[in-house]
C-alpha cells in the first residue's frame, strides 16, 4: 500500500509518522528480495501466515531473513516494512537496557509489527502499544531468577504471545491493544502497592540496622573493656547477661551521646575495676568509695534505661564479690573475655555512624549489574543503612534481595564484579532515532532518483536535440542538395530556354531569310493566298499588281484585278512567317495551274 507523506505548514517540517511512511514507500536496501516490477497489494503473497508461525515459535530471526527463506512475491512495500521492524528492534536489544531475556522477547514483536506497518504504515504504532513499550522502563532491574516476582512477568509475557497470536488470526489490532491497556492498568496498581512495600521495608531496615549498630557498640564497649583482664565469675557473667543487654538498649534509645549510655558505660569500667585485684588493690580508699556506691549507681541506671526496677537476686554476686575485695580477698579470676568466635566485636563501633559521603550520595537510587548476558543479576541500590554502614538491595518493587557492606561494594565495584547499568533507552526514542536515520537515507535516495531521473531527462533532451540537430543539417544539406538541383535545373532550363530561343530566332531569322526571299522572289503576277479572318471564311487569293520599291510597298489585286490590298514588306515578310500569308508561285505557274483545275471542274460538269 501507499503512505502519502504529509508536511507541516511550512512544508519542509515532518512528522514522525511521515518519515515511517516515507521509508515505507520509498527507501531501497541492497540484498533485500524486492520485486523486479510493480507488485500491488493484491498480487503480493499473504504473509499473515508466515509471520504468525514464526511468532508462535517464538523464534529469535529477523523477518527479512524470513522472507528471503522462502520463494514468494512479496510487495516492495512487504520488504520495506518487514526492514524497519527489523532495525527498530535490532537497536532496542542494543539500547533499551533491559534484562537480554526480557529485551529479547520483545523484540520477537517485529514479526507483529511488520504485519501492521504494511496495513497501516505508521499507524502500527498506537498511543497504547507505543506507551507500553515505554513502560517497560519499570521492569529495567528485572532478572530471570527464577523467583516469584520474575516468574509473574513471565507469565504477563505469556499473555503477550496469545493477545498477538488473537490479533494475527482476527486481523485487527484490538486484542493487542487490550492487552496494552489492561497491562497499563495493574501497572499503576501495582506502582501503589509497591511503593507501600519500599517504604515498609526501609522502615523494617532502618529499625533492624540501629538494633544491630547498638548490639555492635555495645559488644566493642565490652570487648574493650574486658581485652587482657581476668574477673570474677560473677562480674563476667553480670557484665553479658545483664549489662551487655542495658548498654545496647541505651544506644538504641538515647544514642551515644545520651546519659545514660555514658552512666552505663562508666559503670562497666567500675566492674572491671573492682573485678580485676591488679587494678583496685593499688587504690584502697578508692575501693571502699566505689563498693559504697556501685549497687545504687547500677539500679539507678536501669530504672533510667528500661524504666523498670532491677530484678531482686541479680546483683547477690556483685555484692558478694565486693565484700570479699573490701576484705582484702583475693576472689577467683578467670578470663573475662570469650574466644573470638564466640565474641566478635569491632572497636569501630565505638565511633559516631560514618557520614554519608558524596560518593555514597552518587550511588544511591541507582541500578547495578552482576553477571554477563543472559546469567546477570540486577539490583537496585535502595538505600545506604548509615547505622549498620550496609547497603540495601532490592528489586526496585519493594522485595530485599540483601545487604551488603559498602566497603566490599566499592571493593566489587573496582574490580568489576558489578557495574552500573547502562543508561537505558525508552522505545519511542529507539523509534524516533530509527526513523530519523533511516528517514534520511530515504530522502537521499529519492534525491539520488530524482538527480537521476533529471540526468536521464537532460541525456534524452541533449540526444533529441543531438538528433534534431543532425535531422535540421540533414535537412539543411538536403535542401542545399535541392537548391543545388534545382539552382542546376534552372540553368539547363535556362540554357535549354537560351538554345531554344537562340533556334527559334535562328528560324526565325531563316524563316524571315526564307519569307525575304520569297517576297522578292514574287513577281508582278506572282500570287499569294490569304488565311481566312474574320471578315471571310475562304482564304483569299491575289497576284501582285505593283511593287514600289522606293516605299517597298506591295499591291495586290484578285483575278478580276479587284479588291485591291496594299502590303508593307515588311508586313508581308511577317505574315508568310506567321503563316498567315502564303506565296503561291509565279504568274505563269499559276495561271497554268488555274487552267488545268478549271478545265477538270468543267469537264466533270459535262
Amino acid at each position: 500500500m501507499s503512505h502519502q507523506a504529509k508536511t507541516g505548514p511550512g512544508g519542509t517540517h515532518q512528522s514522525r509518522s511521515d518519515k515511517i511512511n516515507d521509508v515505507l514507500d520509498g527507501i531501497r536496501v541492497p540484498d533485500l528480495p524486492y520485486p523486479a516490477g510493480k507488485v500491488t497489494q493484491d498480487a503480493a503473497s499473504d504473509w499473515r501466515p508466515l509471520l504468525l508461525s514464526c511468532w508462535n515459535e517464538q523464534r529469535d530471526e529477523r523477518v527479512t531473513h524470513v522472507i528471503r527463506s522462502v520463494h514468494l512475491d512479496w510487495s516492495a512495500e512487504q520488504v520495506n516494512a518487514a526492514y524497519l521492524a527489523d532495525r527498530i528492534m535490532d537497536l532496542f536489544l542494543q539500547t533499551s537496557g533491559l534484562h537480554p531475556s526480557l529485551a529479547g522477547r520483545i523484540a520477537r514483536l517485529r514479526f507483529y509489527l511488520a504485519w501492521r506497518m504494511n496495513l497501516e504504515g505508521a499507524g502500527a504504532f498506537t498511543p497504547s502499544l507505543t506507551e507500553w513499550l515505554d513502560s517497560l522502563q519499570e521492569w529495567r532491574g528485572w532478572s530471570d531468577s527464577g523467583g516469584r516476582s520474575a516468574k509473574a512477568l513471565l507469565d504477563q509475557l505469556d499473555a503477550l504471545v496469545i493477545a498477538v497470536s488473537a490479533s494475527f488470526e482476527s486481523g485487527s489490532s484490538e486484542p493487542v491493544e487490550a492487552f496494552c491497556e489492561k497491562w497499563q492498568s495493574d501497572s499503576r496498581k501495582r506502582a501503589t502497592q509497591e511503593a507501600m512495600l519500599r517504604r515498609r521495608l526501609l522502615e523494617k531496615e532502618q529499625g533492624v540496622a540501629r538494633q544491630y549498630r547498638a548490639e555492635q557498640t555495645a559488644r566493642a564497649l565490652i570487648g574493650r573493656a574486658l581485652q587482657g583482664r581476668h574477673l570474677p565469675p560473677a562480674i563476667i557473667e553480670f557484665i553479658f547477661n545483664r549489662w551487655q543487654g542495658l548498654l545496647k538498649q541505651a544506644v538504641l534509645e538515647y544514642g551515644l551521646e545520651s546519659d545514660s549510655f555514658r552512666h552505663g558505660s562508666k559503670l562497666l569500667e567500675w566492674l572491671v575495676w573492682v573485678g580485676d585485684p591488679s587494678l583496685s588493690d593499688k587504690d584502697r580508699n578508692r575501693l571502699y568509695h566505689v563498693g559504697e556506691q556501685i549497687g545504687d549507681r547500677l539500679l539507678d541506671v536501669w530504672r533510667r534505661v528500661y524504666s523498670t526496677e532491677f530484678p531482686a537476686g541479680d546483683l547477690t554476686g556483685i555484692e558478694q564479690v565486693m565484700m570479699s575485695r573490701l576484705k582484702g580477698e583475693t576472689p577467683e579470676l578467670e578470663a573475662a573475655l570469650p574466644p573470638p568466635d564466640s565474641f566478635p566485636w569491632n572497636p569501630e563501633f565505638l565511633e559516631p555512624p560514618t557520614e554519608i559521603t558524596d560518593a555514597v550520595l552518587e550511588a544511591e537510587g541507582k541500578w547495578y549489574v552482576e553477571g554477563e548476558g543472559h546469567n546477570e543479576q540486577r539490583r537496585y541500590f535502595y538505600a545506604f543503612l548509615q547505622d549498620s554502614g550496609n547497603i540495601l538491595w532490592t528489586n526496585g518493587g519493594g522485595v530485599k534481595f540483601g545487604l551488603q557492606p559498602w566497603s566490599d561494594f566499592q571493593s566489587a565495584k573496582s574490580r568489576g564484579d558489578i557495574r552500573s547499568l547502562p543508561q537505558l533507552t525508552p522505545f519511542g526514542d529507539v523509534l524516533a532515532d530509527t526513523v530519523n536515520v533511516l528517514s534520511a537515507v530515504a530522502l537521499k535516495q529519492r534525491q539520488q532518483r530524482e538527480l537521476a531521473a533529471r540526468k536521464a531527462r537532460e541525456k534524452a533532451e541533449a540526444l533529441r536535440q543531438e538528433r534534431q540537430a543532425a535531422e535540421e543539417a540533414r535537412r539543411k544539406e538536403e535542401a542545399a542538395r535541392e537548391a543545388e538541383l534545382k539552382r542546376q535545373r534552372e540553368e539547363a532550363e535556362a540554357r535549354r530556354l537560351a538554345d531554344e530561343k537562340a533556334e527559334l530566332e535562328r528560324l526565325e531569322k531563316e524563316n524571315l531569310l526564307v519569307a525575304q526571299q520569297q517576297v522578292d522572289g514574287i513577281k508582278l503576277g506572282g500570287w499569294i493566298s490569304v488565311e481566312p479572318d474574320g471578315d471571310r471564311n475562304e482564304p483569299l487569293r491575289m497576284k501582285l499588281a505593283v511593287r514600289i520599291n522606293a516605299s517597298r510597298k506591295l499591291i495586290f489585286v484578285d483575278r478580276l484585278g479587284l479588291n485591291r490590298q496594299e502590303y508593307q514588306e515588311k508586313d508581308l515578310v511577317s505574315g508568310i512567317v506567321d503563316k498567315r500569308i502564303r506565296v503561291l508561285g509565279s504568274t505563269a505557274e499559276f495561271d497554268d495551274t488555274l487552267s488545268r483545275v478549271v478545265g477538270r471542274i468543267r469537264v466533270g460538269r459535262s
